[in-house]
């Protein structure tokens, strides 16, 4: 609508001037109320907002039935590793070795030309029968001057000659059956079998090549064989759990007790710690740089998948299962040393609770003592002891970690 001018106003009869003045007025008086009333209203709920406790996220603590571990890292090892080398020399006349497969106790690997030690076994057994056939002739002269000597006609002497010829041939005897018998060994050392059963490794030496036998050093290597089941773990455990969990379980006398400590294995492409052991060794002193000891848990592995070297992530089982307190590791705070929770006591009061924690359980924090079964505590907020506050329950457990909760949980369930 167009301003209307002084001029237009002096123009208009009066009764219509008294319409528009109304209007104004009307106008302005809505305007005044609306203003006032907005006014109040919003310092009504300033006010309101103003007297309402903080609304802060509370979640009741978890009480489950894990038992007690720790976690450390180690790698996987062979029960037994041997290096085939040959006992004795020769040409190496044919090869049968699986590369990176399994062979059995027994089975043959590598053949070494055979002929040579079978003439050298030829040999040793007619030198045998030529010793024989000279104690034979030995024992019947023997026999012949015993008879005459008896009877006072055989010199002294020749008896004695005769008893020493007898003599002499027996242990010429000796010696050909011990050379018999050592060419025999070496002629079944020309067959190279495993000496246990396991993973064999690659081939080292071909077909036709001369290889040497003898002592280990010596010796030429040939390949290498480690057992597969079952497999070892080695870990280094810190001094404290040593003195607080293993120290006891020794025996003075009668060797290693605590063979009932279970141990979780998992490797790098695992979800939790799917394998099972048992501990069943424990090192004999500390190592001063590093203040740890080393331990060793034995796992069955049927189907060859730990292989030595593997690095592993191990569980040591600390206690017997009980019933833990859990809580998200976010509601614990540190003050001057001192590890707290902010618990939601009576009246929705704030109140400060000094923590002792355990170890991370399933990315969940145990809880020694400090908190109560049913007891909530402030998940996260800016509140402080003795505030009054608005909780809004949430659930506990946001971080935890399902396959290793379910490790924790069936352990404790099978002890």
């Amino acid at each position: 609508m167009p301003p209307i001018s002084v001029e237009r106003m002096d123009e208009m009869s009066a009764p219509i001037r008294k319409t528009i003045l109304f209007s104004l007025l009307a106008t302005f008086a809505i305007g005044i109320s609306i203003w006032m009333f907005s006014g109040r209203a919003s310092s009504e709920t300033g006010s309101k907002n103003a007297t309402l406790p903080p609304e802060v996220p509370v979640a009741e603590v978890l009480v489950r039935k894990v038992a007690p571990s720790l976690e450390y890292t180690g790698y996987i090892a062979a029960v037994e590793s041997v290096e085939v080398r040959p006992r004795i020399g020769g040409y190496i006349q044919a090869v049968t070795v699986p590369e990176g497969g399994i062979v059995e106790q027994g089975q043959i690997l590598f053949q070494v030309d055979p002929r040579p030690y079978q003439a050298m076994l030829e040999q040793s057994r007619a030198q045998l029968a030529q010793a024989e056939a000279r104690l034979s002739q030995a024992e019947a002269e023997f026999a012949r001057v015993d008879q005459l000597n008896d009877k006072g006609i055989a010199s002294r002497d020749r008896y004695d000659g005769a008893l020493a010829n007898r003599r002499e041939r027996q242990a010429q005897v000796q010696a050909a059956k011990s050379a018999v018998f050592t060419a025999e060994l070496d002629l079944s050392y020309t067959r190279i079998t495993a000496p246990i059963s396991g993973r064999i490794d690659r081939v080292l030496v071909t077909q036709g090549n001369l290889v040497t036998g003898g002592n280990v050093g010596q010796a030429t290597l040939l390949t290498t064989i480690v057992s597969v089941d079952p497999a070892y773990v080695y870990f280094d455990i810190d001094e404290g759990t040593y003195l607080t969990s293993l120290e006891k379980a020794r025996s003075d006398r009668s060797g290693w007790t605590g063979a009932k400590l279970p141990v979780r294995v998992g490797l790098i492409s695992d979800q939790g710690f799917p394998q099972q052991g048992i501990l069943n060794f424990v090192g004999n002193r500390i190592d001063r740089s590093t203040g740890t000891i080393r331990a060793r848990a034995s796992l069955t592995n049927p189907d060859g998948r730990l292989a030595p070297g593997l690095f592993a992530r191990v569980k040591l089982i600390t206690d017997a299962p009980r019933e833990t307190v859990l809580i998200d590791d976010q509601a614990v705070g540190t003050d001057q040393g001192k590890r707290y929770a902010l618990v939601l006591a009576e009246g929705n009061k704030v109140e400060y609770r000094i923590l002792k924690l355990g170890p991370v359980i399933a990315g969940m924090r145990s809880v020694l003592s400090g908190l109560a079964p049913g007891e909530k505590i402030i998940v996260k907020g800016l509140v402080r002891p003795g505030m009054v506050v608005t909780p809004r329950d949430v659930a506990m457990g946001g971080n935890m970690d399902a396959a290793a909760f379910r490790d924790a949980a069936e352990l404790a369930a099978a002890e």
